[in-house]
């Protein structure tokens, strides 16, 4: 007779691809941990994750479709209450997946804010307890961390000296556990490059496809090996050559491994889940933040500042910059793994 397993549900935010990647080392360490997770999410971060996870269940929820605009700050006021509305109706899904499946005994959220239940212990993922957004960064924390505090714990993948994500995690709420530098990589040691340059593009549109027009027009026919990942996530993956550089619409998280490890080194955008998968497999990088995205800005500035990668915006980068890389350490990891007891909080009963 088979042993029915208590069931977590893990749920990325679908806003690029970089929540839905750092789940794998959890998702992974739940099965490890003898716990069944249901992955919960939806777009491109739900459609990875299946091709990541094939065996596990799934459940779709609604999106916030959280778009861009010149004036970040100004676009996301006018969503907010399409975000509330989608807020209210994932809780909804979520509390009555929980009520029909007994078997759930906890919630993993990544940032979405209504993945969370009265009945069953509750987590929130997150680097970024505090939301720079100019002159509105006292309040949007201040929201922020109200809206963390109706969760049981917080978990910060980060060191507790936030070396990493410096100021955005730096915080005095209670509930929160710095989890160490959460990756789904493992550092291989390679004594010959393969890859001179690899380009790892991600993010939501427009500005991933600006990104890699940019590129491609600064590299084509370039003499030195040029691979790009477009981080486009399709029914099939593909593979091409264009003007001297080969071209990977997606890599899966085995493969893409393997293409930093071989590679001298890496241009992406600043996101953490970026940061934190570099840092874990110790490469050199040269960043390249999203125009109006007040974290990834900060963070490339954090960078560099302490020395360990340049960065340029999208306007002003040309592929001479990487000349001046030697003035940067790049990323030095100290060796983190999971801790299992994080997940004591699961082994207790529903709460009603």
């Amino acid at each position: 007779m088979s042993i029915t397993k208590n069931k977590i549900i893990v749920a990325p935010l679908n806003w690029g691809l970089g929540h839905a990647t750092r789940c794998v080392p959890i998702i992974n360490a739940l099965l490890e941990n003898n716990f069944e997770p249901i992955i919960a999410s939806d777009g491109s971060s739900l459609e990875f994750l299946k091709k990541e996870f094939p065996n596990l269940e799934f459940l779709e929820l609604p999106s916030y479709n959280i778009s861009y605009h010149k004036n970040l700050k100004f676009k996301l006021l006018l969503q907010i209450p399409r975000i509330l509305a989608t807020v209210k109706k994932e809780q909804q899904i979520i509390n009555n997946f929980i009520n029909v499946n007994k078997s759930v005994v906890g919630v993993i959220s990544d940032n979405r804010f209504g993945v969370r239940s009265n009945k069953v212990s509750s987590v929130y993922i997150t680097h970024q307890v505090n939301v720079l957004s100019g002159i509105t960064t006292f309040l949007a924390s201040k929201v922020h961390q109200q809206i963390i505090n109706k969760f049981d714990e917080c978990w910060v993948p980060d060191d507790k000296n936030s070396e990493l994500s410096g100021r955005l995690s730096k915080t005095k709420i209670s509930n929160h556990k710095f989890i160490g530098a959460l990756s789904r990589f493992s550092k291989t040691t390679i004594k010959n490059y393969k890859i001179d340059i690899l380009i790892v593009l991600s993010g939501v549109e427009p500005n991933r496809t600006l990104l890699e027009q940019k590129l491609i027009s600064e590299f084509k026919n370039d003499v030195r090996n040029i691979v790009f990942v477009l981080g486009k996530v399709e029914k099939d993956q593909k593979k091409w050559t264009s003007n001297n550089c080969v071209f990977y619409n997606f890599l899966l998280s085995k493969d893409l491994k393997q293409k930093i490890n071989e590679a001298e080194l890496i241009i992406c955008r600043s996101g953490y889940s970026s940061i934190l998968d570099l840092y874990t497999l110790e490469k050199k990088v040269f960043f390249i933040p999203t125009k109006n995205q007040p974290e990834q800005e900060y963070l490339a500035k954090h960078l560099e500042q302490n020395e360990i990668a340049p960065f340029a915006t999208l306007e002003n980068f040309n592929k001479k910059m990487l000349n001046n890389l030697s003035n940067y350490t790049g990323f030095k990891s100290k060796k983190s793994a999971l801790n299992s007891s994080l997940f004591s909080l699961f082994h207790s009963k529903r709460k009603l």
